[in-house]
């Protein structure tokens, strides 16, 4: 795997390594939700929740919409198995592993 790969993946994990974006994503697998409906679930300020919203949306494992004055999130399942299948890549042996070189 090339050194550009791993930096990419590495972002993705800088920003699952929020506690708060993690239940965010656990709370996004039932299904899409209203910003309201997430914000219930947390002790903390709708700008920091919005924060967390927007770092998961930039870096594309969530997205939204916006109806009226609501926004909706759900989580990209494209996204989600892309991490997936690349913890799957790194974690199993491989005829051109890093190590073989």
């Amino acid at each position: 795997m090339d050194k550009k790969r791993c930096v990419e993946k590495a972002e993705i994990f800088k920003v699952l390594s929020d506690s708060n974006r993690l239940q965010i994503i656990d709370m996004l697998s039932c299904g899409e939700m209203c910003v309201c409906k997430i914000l219930e679930k947390f002790n903390i300020t709708q700008p920091t929740l919005s924060h967390h919203l927007k770092v998961l949306a930039d870096s594309g494992i969530v997205t939204s919409r916006k109806e009226g004055n609501w926004n909706y999130y759900k989580l990209n399942d494209k996204k989600m198995n892309e991490i997936i299948e690349f913890l799957h890549f790194i974690s199993n042996d491989k005829k051109d592993c890093i190590c073989k070189k």
